[in-house]
């Protein structure tokens, strides 16, 4: 494919009948029949923020090579247009091919692929064990907290919080856990202070801790791969509640706590979704509890908000139903 002939363009930047040569990675090739039982592929492209889903039908010029060639998880260069259809965006390929080291000439990089956090993970990082340091106030637990922490760090730095919905990006573990644990240092001062009779007090950096470690579970249910967070065989059969508290008992074994206290700290982690529904066996049942799952609840529907105030593309005041939210959200006259 000639690279002279029309200028690189980014899929996320193309509009309705627009064609261009552009990068994309493959993020999906199912088989599948249409109600005629005829076969086709159902193919995905995508750059960093925007994935284009459509059908290679079987008369298509392109069939066959898709069904030999195309692979998710590779990058392509492809000559198409883009259309906005009653199904969704579409593209029409005119030329595809893999790409080559060449591609760099014309810009070319594989990390612009891959949707990622906003802010830098080293300073996030750094930020989320500063927080532990400075108000986690029992020594034994903030080493728990660091050590849990320092031993994932490089996992930790990549890590998206999910697979969709929210922050499921590179990174976006950290952006949400960070987010969460701020949350959780402001109401855990407004509330120690407002109730200062409650019996027992309550536990200032034991809430700290819970923002820090409420989804560490992920780490065994999530990982990364070129096409975006995918769920691993533990993540779907056992799911990242109960894997966190074998994280934290896997690590107080080493960093070993006051025994009621790591009670505590697991029933935070394996009630911070509230509902069964949602994966919780048992509700918030302690002040600290509460205060950790309205702080990660609120941060998740929040980027969720904000997620769908900025990609909906419905004309007038309402943006659709069709989020993560499953409802209307109002944004005021255009």
């Amino acid at each position: 494919m000639s690279t002279k002939s029309a200028t690189i363009v980014a899929l996320s930047e193309m509009v309705h009948g627009q064609e261009a040569d552009l990068f994309v990675l493959m993020t999906a090739k199912e088989e599948l029949k249409t109600r005629e039982g005829k076969p086709y592929f159902k193919v995905g492209f995508r750059d960093a923020a925007r994935e284009v889903t459509f059908p290679i039908w079987g008369d298509s010029p392109w069939a066959e090579e898709c069904r030999r060639q195309w692979t998710p998880g590779a990058y392509y260069k492809l000559r198409a247009v883009y259309r906005d259809t009653t199904y969704g965006p579409q593209l029409d390929i005119r030329k595809i091919r893999e790409t080559a080291a060449t591609d760099a000439a014309d810009g070319f990089d594989a990390g612009l692929f891959v949707p990622q956090s906003r802010f830098p993970a080293e300073a996030m990082f750094g930020e989320l064990c500063t927080t532990a340091r400075e108000n986690i106030n029992d020594v034994a637990l903030s080493a728990l907290v660091l050590s849990i922490l320092e031993t994932n760090r490089e996992r930790l730095l990549s890590l998206p919080a999910a697979t969709r919905n929210h922050h499921a990006y590179l990174a976006g573990y950290l952006e949400h856990v960070l987010s969460v644990t701020k949350t959780c240092v402001y109401l855990a001062e407004k509330y120690a202070e407002y109730y200062p009779d409650m019996q027992p007090p309550l536990n200032r950096g034991l809430v700290v801790a819970g923002g820090i470690l409420h989804d560490i579970g992920k780490l065994r249910e999530i990982q990364w791969q070129p096409e975006g967070a995918a769920y691993t065989a533990e993540g779907r059969l056992i799911g990242h509640i109960l894997q966190g508290r074998d994280i934290v008992r896997e690590a107080a074994a080493a960093h070993p706590i006051d025994a009621d206290l790591l009670l505590r700290l697991e029933h935070i982690i394996i009630s911070h979704q509230r509902l069964p529904e949602w994966g919780s066996p048992k509700p918030p049942m302690t002040p600290e509890a509460l205060l950790v799952h309205y702080a990660d609840d609120v941060d998740a529907k929040y980027n969720m908000i904000y997620t769908t105030l900025r990609d909906d593309e419905t004309p007038g005041p309402l943006t659709s139903k069709k989020n993560q939210l499953y409802q209307h959200l109002y944004r005021g006259k255009q």
